[in-house]
Protein backbone atom coordinates (compact mmCIF):
# COMPACT_ATOMS: atom_id res chain seq x y z
CA UNK A 1 0.00 0.00 0.00
CA UNK A 2 3.10 1.97 0.28
CA UNK A 3 2.85 3.75 -3.35
CA UNK A 4 -0.91 4.10 -3.06
CA UNK A 5 -0.95 5.75 0.61
CA UNK A 6 1.59 8.28 -1.51
CA UNK A 7 -0.58 9.11 -4.15
CA UNK A 8 -3.76 10.03 -2.30
CA UNK A 9 -1.17 12.45 0.10
CA UNK A 10 -3.01 16.01 0.82
CA UNK A 11 -5.24 14.80 -2.20
CA UNK A 12 -8.74 16.88 -2.85
CA UNK A 13 -11.40 14.40 -3.70
CA UNK A 14 -14.29 16.01 -5.81
CA UNK A 15 -16.72 15.49 -3.54
CA UNK A 16 -17.92 13.53 -0.24
CA UNK A 17 -17.45 10.04 -1.84
CA UNK A 18 -21.33 8.20 -1.89
CA UNK A 19 -22.09 4.99 -2.80
CA UNK A 20 -25.69 3.51 -4.07
CA UNK A 21 -25.85 0.20 -4.88
CA UNK A 22 -29.38 -0.69 -6.53
CA UNK A 23 -31.07 -3.56 -4.34
CA UNK A 24 -29.77 -5.46 -7.44
CA UNK A 25 -26.11 -4.84 -7.03
CA UNK A 26 -26.57 -5.22 -3.10
CA UNK A 27 -23.60 -7.53 -2.58
CA UNK A 28 -21.27 -6.41 -4.91
CA UNK A 29 -21.94 -2.73 -3.46
CA UNK A 30 -21.40 -3.69 0.24
CA UNK A 31 -18.15 -5.68 -0.93
CA UNK A 32 -16.59 -2.49 -2.45
CA UNK A 33 -17.62 -0.33 -0.39
CA UNK A 34 -15.69 -2.65 2.77
CA UNK A 35 -12.35 -2.31 0.31
CA UNK A 36 -12.93 1.29 0.32
CA UNK A 37 -12.86 1.60 4.09
CA UNK A 38 -10.23 -0.12 4.71
CA UNK A 39 -8.01 1.33 2.27
CA UNK A 40 -9.01 4.99 3.29
CA UNK A 41 -8.69 3.97 6.80
CA UNK A 42 -5.07 2.71 6.24
CA UNK A 43 -3.76 5.73 4.80
CA UNK A 44 -6.39 8.12 6.97
CA UNK A 45 -2.84 10.07 8.05
CA UNK A 46 -1.90 11.23 4.52
CA UNK A 47 -5.64 12.84 3.16
CA UNK A 48 -6.44 15.70 3.37
CA UNK A 49 -7.43 17.47 6.70
CA UNK A 50 -11.06 18.19 4.85
CA UNK A 51 -11.35 14.11 3.50
CA UNK A 52 -13.17 12.44 6.48
CA UNK A 53 -12.88 8.74 6.52
CA UNK A 54 -16.42 6.83 7.38
CA UNK A 55 -17.34 3.35 8.51
CA UNK A 56 -19.48 3.18 5.29
CA UNK A 57 -19.49 4.99 1.91
CA UNK A 58 -23.17 3.49 1.51
CA UNK A 59 -26.03 6.03 0.87
CA UNK A 60 -29.46 4.34 1.81
CA UNK A 61 -32.27 4.62 -1.15
CA UNK A 62 -35.19 2.37 -1.67
CA UNK A 63 -37.49 1.88 -4.88
CA UNK A 64 -41.16 1.30 -3.56
CA UNK A 65 -43.92 -0.43 -5.38
CA UNK A 66 -47.52 0.34 -5.55
CA UNK A 67 -49.62 -2.44 -6.18
CA UNK A 68 -50.01 -1.22 -9.74
CA UNK A 69 -46.36 -2.24 -10.35
CA UNK A 70 -45.52 1.55 -10.33
CA UNK A 71 -42.79 2.85 -8.26
CA UNK A 72 -40.90 5.41 -6.89
CA UNK A 73 -37.26 5.84 -5.78
CA UNK A 74 -36.51 7.83 -2.80
CA UNK A 75 -33.06 8.98 -1.08
CA UNK A 76 -32.93 8.13 2.90
CA UNK A 77 -29.41 9.86 3.29
CA UNK A 78 -28.13 13.37 2.59
CA UNK A 79 -26.06 13.67 -0.44
CA UNK A 80 -25.76 17.32 -0.99
CA UNK A 81 -22.23 18.05 -2.55
CA UNK A 82 -21.56 14.31 -3.10
CA UNK A 83 -19.33 12.34 -5.76
CA UNK A 84 -22.04 9.71 -6.02
CA UNK A 85 -21.94 6.64 -7.83
CA UNK A 86 -24.79 4.26 -8.70
CA UNK A 87 -24.04 0.59 -9.35
CA UNK A 88 -27.22 -1.75 -11.05
CA UNK A 89 -27.15 -4.92 -12.08
CA UNK A 90 -29.98 -4.68 -15.21
CA UNK A 91 -29.94 -8.68 -15.64
CA UNK A 92 -30.74 -9.24 -12.22
CA UNK A 93 -34.08 -11.68 -12.69
CA UNK A 94 -34.05 -12.89 -8.98
CA UNK A 95 -35.58 -10.07 -7.65
CA UNK A 96 -39.55 -9.78 -7.67
CA UNK A 97 -42.09 -7.32 -6.91
CA UNK A 98 -46.28 -7.46 -7.09
CA UNK A 99 -48.19 -6.47 -9.67
CA UNK A 100 -52.37 -6.66 -8.84
CA UNK A 101 -51.54 -9.49 -6.72
CA UNK A 102 -49.14 -11.62 -9.02
CA UNK A 103 -45.33 -12.15 -8.45
CA UNK A 104 -43.37 -10.37 -10.98
CA UNK A 105 -39.57 -10.69 -11.93
CA UNK A 106 -37.68 -7.91 -12.46
CA UNK A 107 -36.32 -7.25 -16.48
CA UNK A 108 -33.75 -5.25 -17.24
CA UNK A 109 -36.17 -2.31 -17.95
CA UNK A 110 -37.47 -2.28 -14.61
CA UNK A 111 -33.90 -1.84 -12.66
CA UNK A 112 -33.07 0.94 -15.43
CA UNK A 113 -36.37 2.58 -14.75
CA UNK A 114 -34.99 2.37 -10.78
CA UNK A 115 -32.19 3.47 -11.69
CA UNK A 116 -33.56 6.61 -13.16
CA UNK A 117 -35.86 6.69 -10.29
CA UNK A 118 -33.06 7.34 -7.67
CA UNK A 119 -31.29 9.59 -10.28
CA UNK A 120 -33.99 12.13 -10.45
CA UNK A 121 -34.68 11.69 -6.59
CA UNK A 122 -31.03 13.05 -6.36
CA UNK A 123 -32.90 16.29 -8.13
CA UNK A 124 -29.58 18.12 -8.60
CA UNK A 125 -27.86 18.27 -5.00
CA UNK A 126 -25.03 15.98 -5.61
CA UNK A 127 -21.67 17.43 -6.78
CA UNK A 128 -21.38 14.70 -9.44
CA UNK A 129 -23.47 11.78 -10.50
CA UNK A 130 -21.70 8.71 -11.95
CA UNK A 131 -23.27 5.04 -13.17
CA UNK A 132 -20.95 2.12 -12.99
CA UNK A 133 -23.76 -0.67 -15.19
CA UNK A 134 -20.82 -3.75 -15.31
CA UNK A 135 -23.91 -5.13 -18.01
CA UNK A 136 -24.43 -2.18 -20.28
CA UNK A 137 -28.15 -1.56 -21.05
CA UNK A 138 -29.37 -2.88 -24.24
CA UNK A 139 -26.23 -3.32 -25.46
CA UNK A 140 -26.45 -6.38 -27.71
CA UNK A 141 -28.91 -4.08 -29.71
CA UNK A 142 -26.12 -1.88 -31.06
CA UNK A 143 -26.33 -1.19 -34.60
CA UNK A 144 -29.11 -0.87 -36.86
CA UNK A 145 -29.86 -3.54 -39.91
CA UNK A 146 -33.43 -3.18 -40.61
CA UNK A 147 -36.09 -0.99 -39.31
CA UNK A 148 -34.99 -1.41 -35.59
CA UNK A 149 -34.99 0.54 -32.59
CA UNK A 150 -31.23 1.54 -30.96
CA UNK A 151 -32.45 1.50 -26.95
CA UNK A 152 -28.73 1.32 -25.60
CA UNK A 153 -27.94 4.84 -27.40
CA UNK A 154 -31.20 6.45 -26.62
CA UNK A 155 -30.67 5.06 -22.97
CA UNK A 156 -27.03 6.69 -22.70
CA UNK A 157 -27.81 9.91 -23.93
CA UNK A 158 -31.04 10.24 -21.52
CA UNK A 159 -28.81 9.24 -18.63
CA UNK A 160 -26.48 11.81 -19.32
CA UNK A 161 -29.79 14.41 -20.27
CA UNK A 162 -30.40 13.47 -16.48
CA UNK A 163 -27.12 14.76 -14.69
CA UNK A 164 -24.77 11.31 -14.91
CA UNK A 165 -21.09 13.03 -15.77
CA UNK A 166 -19.47 9.11 -15.91
CA UNK A 167 -20.66 5.64 -17.01
CA UNK A 168 -18.68 2.57 -16.81
CA UNK A 169 -19.41 -1.03 -17.86
CA UNK A 170 -17.52 -3.64 -18.59
CA UNK A 171 -16.89 -5.35 -21.99
CA UNK A 172 -19.25 -3.64 -23.47
CA UNK A 173 -20.79 -5.29 -26.82
CA UNK A 174 -19.20 -2.65 -29.17
CA UNK A 175 -17.66 -0.07 -27.31
CA UNK A 176 -18.41 2.12 -30.18
CA UNK A 177 -22.01 2.60 -28.97
CA UNK A 178 -20.07 5.43 -26.74
CA UNK A 179 -20.42 7.57 -29.77
CA UNK A 180 -23.61 8.20 -28.66
CA UNK A 181 -22.74 10.30 -26.29
CA UNK A 182 -19.26 11.52 -27.36
CA UNK A 183 -18.60 14.92 -24.83
CA UNK A 184 -19.57 12.49 -22.05
CA UNK A 185 -17.32 9.77 -19.63
CA UNK A 186 -17.57 6.44 -20.83
CA UNK A 187 -15.27 3.46 -19.96
CA UNK A 188 -15.71 -0.11 -20.95
CA UNK A 189 -13.61 -2.17 -18.93
CA UNK A 190 -11.67 -5.43 -19.99
CA UNK A 191 -11.32 -7.54 -17.16
CA UNK A 192 -8.36 -9.58 -18.80
CA UNK A 193 -6.40 -9.73 -15.90
CA UNK A 194 -8.98 -11.14 -13.26
CA UNK A 195 -9.49 -13.62 -15.84
CA UNK A 196 -5.83 -15.26 -16.13
CA UNK A 197 -5.12 -14.62 -12.81
CA UNK A 198 -8.28 -16.60 -11.62
CA UNK A 199 -7.54 -19.63 -13.74
CA UNK A 200 -3.87 -19.35 -12.66
CA UNK A 201 -4.94 -20.18 -9.48
CA UNK A 202 -7.41 -22.63 -9.99
CA UNK A 203 -6.01 -24.77 -12.44
CA UNK A 204 -2.74 -27.04 -11.99
CA UNK A 205 -0.19 -27.75 -15.21
CA UNK A 206 -0.64 -24.68 -17.44
CA UNK A 207 2.04 -24.65 -19.89
CA UNK A 208 1.90 -20.96 -21.05
CA UNK A 209 3.86 -21.51 -24.46
CA UNK A 210 2.95 -22.08 -27.84
CA UNK A 211 3.18 -25.59 -27.91
CA UNK A 212 1.07 -25.93 -24.94
CA UNK A 213 -1.73 -23.46 -24.90
CA UNK A 214 -3.65 -21.32 -27.22
CA UNK A 215 -6.09 -18.62 -27.07
CA UNK A 216 -9.05 -19.10 -29.24
CA UNK A 217 -12.05 -16.88 -30.06
CA UNK A 218 -15.83 -18.22 -30.72
CA UNK A 219 -16.73 -15.36 -33.04
CA UNK A 220 -14.77 -14.65 -36.20
CA UNK A 221 -13.04 -11.02 -36.67
CA UNK A 222 -14.24 -8.20 -38.08
CA UNK A 223 -12.53 -9.34 -41.90
CA UNK A 224 -14.74 -12.38 -41.92
CA UNK A 225 -18.41 -11.60 -43.36
CA UNK A 226 -20.66 -14.24 -42.45
CA UNK A 227 -19.87 -13.30 -38.78
CA UNK A 228 -21.57 -10.28 -37.05
CA UNK A 229 -19.60 -10.41 -33.79
CA UNK A 230 -15.95 -8.66 -34.16
CA UNK A 231 -15.82 -7.97 -30.58
CA UNK A 232 -14.20 -11.56 -29.55
CA UNK A 233 -11.83 -11.82 -32.21
CA UNK A 234 -10.59 -8.66 -30.79
CA UNK A 235 -10.21 -9.68 -26.79
CA UNK A 236 -8.80 -12.52 -28.05
CA UNK A 237 -6.20 -10.99 -30.30
CA UNK A 238 -5.08 -9.08 -27.12
CA UNK A 239 -4.93 -12.36 -24.93
CA UNK A 240 -2.62 -13.64 -27.65
CA UNK A 241 -0.45 -10.52 -27.48
CA UNK A 242 0.17 -10.61 -23.49
CA UNK A 243 0.39 -14.13 -23.11
CA UNK A 244 2.84 -14.68 -26.23
CA UNK A 245 0.58 -17.41 -27.15
CA UNK A 246 -0.79 -18.89 -30.62
CA UNK A 247 -4.64 -17.77 -31.81
CA UNK A 248 -7.09 -19.26 -33.87
CA UNK A 249 -10.66 -18.58 -34.61
CA UNK A 250 -14.41 -20.06 -35.23
CA UNK A 251 -16.45 -18.51 -37.47
CA UNK A 252 -20.33 -18.98 -37.70
CA UNK A 253 -21.38 -20.53 -40.81
CA UNK A 254 -25.46 -19.25 -40.31
CA UNK A 255 -28.67 -20.21 -42.51
CA UNK A 256 -30.00 -17.39 -43.59
CA UNK A 257 -32.88 -18.47 -44.90
CA UNK A 258 -34.70 -19.52 -41.51
CA UNK A 259 -35.46 -17.43 -38.38
CA UNK A 260 -35.04 -19.36 -35.22
CA UNK A 261 -35.85 -17.94 -31.30
CA UNK A 262 -35.17 -14.21 -33.32
CA UNK A 263 -32.11 -15.42 -35.23
CA UNK A 264 -30.64 -17.54 -38.21
CA UNK A 265 -29.51 -20.59 -36.71
CA UNK A 266 -25.53 -21.62 -36.62
CA UNK A 267 -24.88 -24.51 -39.36
CA UNK A 268 -21.64 -24.83 -38.22
CA UNK A 269 -18.76 -23.49 -36.93
CA UNK A 270 -15.67 -23.22 -38.90
CA UNK A 271 -11.98 -22.98 -37.66
CA UNK A 272 -9.37 -20.91 -38.70
CA UNK A 273 -5.77 -21.98 -37.31
CA UNK A 274 -2.97 -24.28 -36.67
CA UNK A 275 -3.33 -27.22 -35.26
CA UNK A 276 -4.76 -27.54 -31.42
CA UNK A 277 -4.11 -31.47 -30.50
CA UNK A 278 -2.70 -31.77 -27.72
CA UNK A 279 -2.89 -28.17 -26.48
CA UNK A 280 -4.89 -26.81 -23.65
CA UNK A 281 -7.31 -23.68 -25.12
CA UNK A 282 -9.19 -20.62 -23.58
CA UNK A 283 -12.36 -19.50 -25.32
CA UNK A 284 -13.09 -15.86 -24.57
CA UNK A 285 -16.13 -14.22 -25.44
CA UNK A 286 -17.96 -11.19 -23.90
CA UNK A 287 -21.00 -13.11 -22.34
CA UNK A 288 -22.43 -16.68 -22.66
CA UNK A 289 -26.11 -15.93 -23.43
CA UNK A 290 -27.87 -19.42 -23.92
CA UNK A 291 -24.14 -21.12 -24.27
CA UNK A 292 -24.84 -23.36 -27.48
CA UNK A 293 -22.13 -21.41 -29.13
CA UNK A 294 -19.31 -21.50 -26.73
CA UNK A 295 -20.49 -25.29 -26.02
CA UNK A 296 -20.23 -26.35 -29.84
CA UNK A 297 -16.62 -24.37 -30.45
CA UNK A 298 -16.07 -26.63 -27.10
CA UNK A 299 -17.23 -29.79 -29.01
CA UNK A 300 -15.48 -29.01 -32.12
CA UNK A 301 -11.50 -27.84 -30.67
CA UNK A 302 -12.47 -31.67 -28.61
CA UNK A 303 -12.59 -33.37 -31.76
CA UNK A 304 -9.70 -31.71 -32.84
CA UNK A 305 -8.12 -33.36 -29.90
CA UNK A 306 -7.66 -30.17 -27.80
CA UNK A 307 -6.54 -31.34 -24.23
CA UNK A 308 -8.61 -29.15 -21.69
CA UNK A 309 -11.14 -26.73 -22.92
CA UNK A 310 -11.46 -23.74 -20.56
CA UNK A 311 -14.61 -21.62 -21.04
CA UNK A 312 -14.72 -17.53 -20.38
CA UNK A 313 -16.77 -14.62 -20.49
CA UNK A 314 -17.14 -11.61 -18.90
CA UNK A 315 -21.36 -12.25 -18.23
CA UNK A 316 -22.75 -15.27 -17.04
CA UNK A 317 -26.35 -15.51 -18.13
CA UNK A 318 -27.06 -18.77 -18.56
CA UNK A 319 -30.38 -18.51 -20.10
CA UNK A 320 -31.55 -22.13 -20.78
CA UNK A 321 -29.71 -22.94 -17.79
CA UNK A 322 -26.78 -25.20 -16.87
CA UNK A 323 -27.71 -28.76 -17.74
CA UNK A 324 -26.10 -29.07 -20.81
CA UNK A 325 -22.83 -27.42 -19.33
CA UNK A 326 -23.16 -30.50 -16.79
CA UNK A 327 -23.20 -32.78 -19.54
CA UNK A 328 -20.42 -31.44 -21.48
CA UNK A 329 -18.15 -31.46 -18.06
CA UNK A 330 -19.44 -35.03 -17.85
CA UNK A 331 -17.97 -35.60 -20.68
CA UNK A 332 -15.10 -34.02 -20.49
CA UNK A 333 -15.87 -31.22 -23.20
CA UNK A 334 -15.35 -28.90 -21.16
CA UNK A 335 -12.88 -28.66 -17.86
CA UNK A 336 -13.56 -25.09 -16.36
CA UNK A 337 -16.32 -22.15 -17.11
CA UNK A 338 -14.97 -18.97 -15.56
CA UNK A 339 -17.90 -15.63 -15.55
CA UNK A 340 -17.36 -13.03 -12.92
CA UNK A 341 -19.53 -11.55 -9.91
CA UNK A 342 -20.56 -8.06 -11.74
CA UNK A 343 -24.10 -9.70 -12.70
CA UNK A 344 -26.29 -12.07 -11.05
CA UNK A 345 -24.67 -15.98 -10.19
CA UNK A 346 -27.38 -18.12 -9.35
CA UNK A 347 -26.16 -20.35 -5.86
CA UNK A 348 -26.78 -23.41 -8.16
CA UNK A 349 -23.93 -22.16 -10.75
CA UNK A 350 -21.67 -20.91 -7.58
CA UNK A 351 -21.51 -24.74 -6.27
CA UNK A 352 -20.77 -26.48 -9.60
CA UNK A 353 -16.95 -28.14 -9.40
CA UNK A 354 -16.14 -26.79 -12.77
CA UNK A 355 -17.43 -23.23 -11.80
CA UNK A 356 -14.65 -20.25 -11.27
CA UNK A 357 -15.91 -17.21 -9.96
CA UNK A 358 -14.05 -14.16 -11.31
CA UNK A 359 -14.91 -11.77 -8.58
CA UNK A 360 -14.11 -7.75 -10.20
CA UNK A 361 -15.68 -5.93 -6.39
CA UNK A 362 -11.64 -5.11 -5.57
CA UNK A 363 -11.29 -3.78 -9.19
CA UNK A 364 -14.69 -1.60 -8.72
CA UNK A 365 -13.37 -0.32 -5.88
CA UNK A 366 -9.56 0.74 -6.92
CA UNK A 367 -11.78 2.54 -9.94
CA UNK A 368 -14.48 4.16 -7.54
CA UNK A 369 -11.55 5.44 -4.94
CA UNK A 370 -9.39 6.99 -7.76
CA UNK A 371 -12.47 8.69 -9.40
CA UNK A 372 -13.62 10.17 -6.56
CA UNK A 373 -9.82 11.91 -6.53
CA UNK A 374 -10.04 12.86 -9.81
CA UNK A 375 -7.04 10.56 -10.21
CA UNK A 376 -6.30 8.91 -13.44
CA UNK A 377 -7.07 5.49 -14.01
CA UNK A 378 -5.33 4.45 -16.97
CA UNK A 379 -2.97 2.08 -15.58
CA UNK A 380 -6.15 0.11 -14.52
CA UNK A 381 -7.68 0.22 -17.35
CA UNK A 382 -4.17 -1.39 -19.42
CA UNK A 383 -3.27 -4.45 -17.19
CA UNK A 384 -0.44 -5.53 -18.91
CA UNK A 385 2.27 -4.78 -16.59
CA UNK A 386 -0.08 -7.08 -13.74
CA UNK A 387 -0.46 -9.56 -16.42
CA UNK A 388 3.48 -10.33 -16.71
CA UNK A 389 3.98 -10.31 -12.78
CA UNK A 390 1.05 -13.16 -12.39
CA UNK A 391 2.70 -15.13 -15.52
CA UNK A 392 6.76 -14.79 -14.12
CA UNK A 393 5.02 -15.90 -10.79
CA UNK A 394 2.81 -18.62 -11.91
CA UNK A 395 6.04 -20.13 -14.40
CA UNK A 396 8.76 -19.04 -11.26
CA UNK A 397 6.33 -21.65 -9.06
CA UNK A 398 4.53 -24.18 -11.12
CA UNK A 399 7.19 -26.00 -13.74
Amino acid sequence: MAQNIEEFRNSIPVGDLGIIPLQSCSELGNMVNEYIVDWRKERESVLHQDDRVKDSYIVNTKCSRFGSGEAKGTILDSIRGKDLYLLVDVTNYSIEYSLCGHMNKMSPDDHYSDLKRIITAAAGRPRRINVIMPFLYESRQHKRTARESLDCAVALQELHALGVENIITFDAHDARIQNATPLHGFETVQPSYQFIKALLHNEEGLHLDNDHFAIISPDEGSMMIISPDEGAMGRAVYYSNVLGLDMGMFYKRRDYSRVVNGRNPIVAHEFLGSSVEGKDVFIVDDMISSGESMLDVAKELKKRKAKRVFVAATFGLFTNGLKQFDEYYEQGLISKVLTTNVIYQTPDLLSRPYYINVDLSKYIALMIDKLNYDHSISELLDPNAKIQNALTYYRKYHK
